[in-house]
């Protein structure tokens, strides 16, 4: 059995779960908040308890040293020894066209994801300061970078040029890059698996809706179309972005006397959900006041749906054929009003829901459609943190094969 240890790291707060590998079994997980603050706190849950406290946490350093101590903790930890740790996964934002898949990270995977932090400032930095801190905390431990990027790297050039000069593509890589990747790649893996099908002759359409939201259609378990762009601002509307925007508006609001810092935080602290219901981000909200005759909520679940529907009907008129519609993320999971709502509209291109199923489902992972019905719904349940176990996982394990190679080949 190996225990790894995934972390997600954020500017001023760090997540982490320790999996049993090949179980696939989570031992417990933990949130560390308020870093660089003068006061931070964590919250750790295993099945030995519950671990809390709160103490000054200058620094990413200082965050991962209490990870330590609660991991190992005599009465609540999760683990005997931090040496029980034989390799760490890092959700890392941003590859650009560096990396398809999740790699080992090396002193080149560091220097492409610091290449790469113009293209998510608020991101790659974080993520490098929890990769250094882990190394620093478990050195000689293999450390393994899974980009939400990745996944996003068969796109086709029709897919991810822009209709901009060429040499704003060849000399500042403006393309579309896509994210999300490690959970469309996940819940579309599942639902292969649940449908018994193989990727290899199976198209699907990933609906991740939550307060960032994407679809992206995969393709014989390739991405071939992703909504969310250059940056995750492009696509679909979300929590508080905007999603797709005529570009002429940016332009229009500067005219008007609005700074870019104006601009940045309209489209991307105050649009969305928020913006336009004038309520809350949370779709729970928006239904209340929607269900209470609030007009503006009721429009804003008609816009969210409406864009989704319009991306379903695009990739499917591209895929040609498609035999999977997933939902995914916090709203897709739980939201069965609004699964309703988005495939009301869908039969003509053989997408059909059962009202029923879809409302007795929940938030399990399970088949909503009809059962005549040309194309599966599925609702699936996301788990990137998986995900990235299941990669580390794999990588560790072809190290390994690779290192005994070489001790046969010296033996001999």
């Amino acid at each position: 059995m190996e225990k790894l240890l995934v972390i997600n790291c954020g500017s001023s707060s760090l997540k982490y779960e320790v999996y049993a590998m090949p179980e696939r079994m989570s031992l417990g997980k933990g949130l560390v908040e308020r870093i660089g603050a003068s006061v931070g706190n964590i919250t750790q849950k295993s099945g030995n308890g519950v671990f809390e406290t709160e103490e000054p946490l200058p620094d990413h350093d200082a965050a991962m040293a209490l990870v330590k101590r609660a991991l190992t903790d005599a009465g609540n930890g999760i683990l005997k020894s931090i040496d029980e740790i034989t390799g760490v996964g890092h959700r890392t934002v941003h590859g650009g066209e560096d990396y398809a898949s999740s790699v080992i990270i090396d002193d080149d995977v560091i220097d492409a994801i610091i290449r790469n932090s113009d293209l998510a400032p608020l991101h790659n930095p974080a993520n490098l300061t929890g990769i250094k801190a882990a190394i620093e905390m478990l050195p000689g431990v293999t450390q393994v970078a899974v980009f939400d990027t990745a996944f996003h790297q068969t796109l086709s050039p029709a897919s991810y040029l822009y209709g901009l000069p060429r040499e704003l593509y060849t000399k500042y890589k403006i393309r579309r890059y896509g994210f999300h990747g490690t959970s469309h790649r996940y819940v579309s893996s599942e639902a292969v698996k649940l449908m018994k099908r193989s990727p290899e002759n199976t198209n699907v359409i990933s609906c991740h809706l939550g307060n960032g939201a994407s679809i992206t259609a995969i393709k014989q378990g390739k991405s071939v179309e992703t909504s969310m762009g250059f940056t995750p601002l492009e696509g679909l509307v979300m929590g508080t972005r905007s999603g797709d925007l005529d570009p002429a508006i940016i332009l229009f609001l500067l005219d008007k006397g609005y700074s870019k810092e104006d601009i940045n935080r309209m489209i991307n602290k105050e649009g969305g959900l928020l913006g336009l219901s004038g309520i809350s981000n949370d779709m729970r909200d928006i239904h209340k006041a929607a269900d209470q005759g609030n007009v503006d909520a009721q429009e804003t679940l008609e816009v969210f749906a409406h864009k989704i529907r319009q991306y379903i009907g695009a990739y499917s008129a591209n895929m040609i054929k498609v035999d999977a519609l997933i939902f995914t993320g916090g709203i897709g999971e739980n939201d069965t009003r609004m699964r309703q709502r988005i495939c009301r509209r869908l039969q003509n291109i053989g997408i059909v829901m059962d009202d029923e199923k879809n409302q007795s489902n929940g938030s399990r992972p399970g088949i909503v459609s009809r059962d005549y019905s040309p194309v599966t719904i599925i609702v699936m349940p996301t788990n990137e943190e998986l995900q990235i176990a299941i990669d580390t996982y794999e990588l560790i394990s072809q190290e390994q094969q690779v290192n005994k190679g070489f001790m046969a080949e010296a033996i001999l």
